[in-house]
């Protein structure tokens, strides 16, 4: 979880005497509009977390990211209510969890025009050379989608299902910000009630990661299931029992959550919700936890990945198998839920084909080389840590991965060298199910 403070946009992190020398200075603190967004001059950039191994924000897979933070939370309140981080706001009367999460909420608000929708990312116009944060001078722009209404549906229904969360649970800590999380997303909502298909594609010029995705009923789905659970108005569950039935094939054994296909959080918060139809719900996840944990333990290094699954970031796949079972075994709680999703984990941390332990700087043999800028670019020996790597990927999607032979299984399609990016990068949204994951193994002893 403290990876997190590491990720920081907008000022200096010193990760301190623990691990001296990991620290950079206070980074993109001017922003622009860019011409994508049908306006110009300065915009606000300070906040957020840098999205992976570059230096970019983007709004779509911060939901899924702090979205599942906040589930970790919610879910497991004793454990991540006790965690000290060592950050600068530790000590105020919010737990340190939730204070590295409101950093980058604070950055999603900022992302919010007036009238409700959401700009889609902020980031410069090409990936930053391998360079630390405070010496990347590129402009940092917000850009749109190049046409009105400028703001992406998909941006805007992700951040309305985490604000919706957020105003459940910053209540007991600091009441206006929950009243403003839960404006942001009602807010957020009535502007993709108007606007419900506005894809985003990277304008010309900009070659930073789109996050596009074409098809938004996903995030329709997840934003109506967080709302109804945060203020029970009725038209959130209209829109919710509606739509959930075609989005029925997500509850299955095979169909984890990822930034593309949020579907399954929304079925998972309904059954948690105890609303019209969470029985018929809950017993579909419960079957298809059963198959999971079957077919894990059935697997040599019982992980639940299925060939199909060594695709680039097959790591977090794993990650948020651990959560879909956790999500079984807080439903119904049965051992083979917690065994399946703890070995997940030990799959993560080194019981795996390559006898790696996927996390930076954690156990007896870490990845030492991840495709992660200020890990290459400062004078440290070892990376920057807490950091998940991506994990074996099929589909060799970069140069580097040449220098792996033909006929290599798919689990050993792995390379431990900075430039494997398809294999080897980090991102906040693989860090945040294992935050998950650890929190619920935990928890589960």
């Amino acid at each position: 979880m403290r990876s997190y403070y590491g990720q920081r946009c907008g000022t200096a992190v010193d990760l301190g005497p623990e691990y001296p020398g990991y620290r950079y200075g206070a980074c993109h603190r001017t922003g622009a509009w860019h011409a994508s967004s049908g306006r110009s001059g300065p915009a606000p950039s300070a906040g957020g977390w840098h999205d992976a191994g570059d230096y970019g924000r983007y709004v779509v897979n911060s939901g899924i990211t702090t979205g599942t933070l906040l589930w970790t939370f919610e879910l497991f309140r004793p454990v991540a209510e006790k965690l000290r981080l060592n950050i600068p706001e530790s000590g105020d009367k919010t737990p340190d969890f939730l204070d590295e999460i409101r950093w980058n909420l604070e950055w999603m608000l900022a992302m919010q025009d007036a009238d409700g929708g959401v700009w889609h990312k902020q980031t410069s116009e090409k990936f930053a050379p391998f360079i630390m944060p405070d010496q990347d001078t590129m402009a940092s722009y917000i850009i749109g989608t190049g046409a009105p209404p400028f703001k992406s549906t998909c941006a805007t229904v992700d951040l309305a299902a985490v604000m919706a969360i957020a105003a459940r649970v910053w209540p007991a800590f600091d009441a206006d910000f929950a009243r403003r999380a839960r404006a942001a997303a009602e807010a957020a909502w009535a502007w993709a009630e108007n606007n419900p298909s506005v894809p985003f594609t990277n304008p010309r010029g900009v070659s930073t990661g789109a996050y596009g995705d074409r098809d938004c009923s996903d995030e329709m789905l997840w934003a109506a299931s967080e709302l109804w659970r945060t203020t029970r108005n009725e038209k959130y569950s209209s829109y919710f029992l509606a739509n959930w039935e075609k989005f029925r094939p997500m509850i299955a054994h095979d169909r984890p959550p990822a930034w593309p296909q949020v579907a399954p959080l929304a079925l998972w918060g309904w059954a948690l919700s105890g609303g019209e139809k969470s029985g018929e719900i809950r017993s579909l996840i419960l079957a298809a936890a059963d198959g999971l944990a079957a077919r894990t333990a059935k697997n040599g290094h019982r992980v639940s990945l299925l060939r199909r699954d060594y695709v680039w970031g097959s790591n977090s796949v794993a990650a948020n198998y651990g959560f879909q079972l956790l999500v079984a075994h807080r439903l119904e709680p049965r051992p083979q839920y917690l065994e399946a999703a703890a070995d997940n984990l030990h799959y993560l941390l080194g019981r795996n084909p390559m006898s790696v332990c996927y996390v930076t700087r954690v156990g007896a043999n870490p990845v030492r080389h991840p495709h992660h800028r200020p890990s290459g670019a400062d004078s440290n020996p070892e990376p920057w840590p807490g950091l998940l790597a991506g994990g074996p990927n099929a589909r060799r999607q970069d140069p580097a991965m040449k220098k792996i032979p033909e006929g290599t299984p798919p689990a050993k399609m792995f390379l431990d060298d900075q430039e494997s990016y398809a294999t080897n990068e980090v991102a906040i949204n693989w860090n945040a199910p294992l935050v998950l994951l650890l929190a619920g193994v935990i928890s589960g002893q």
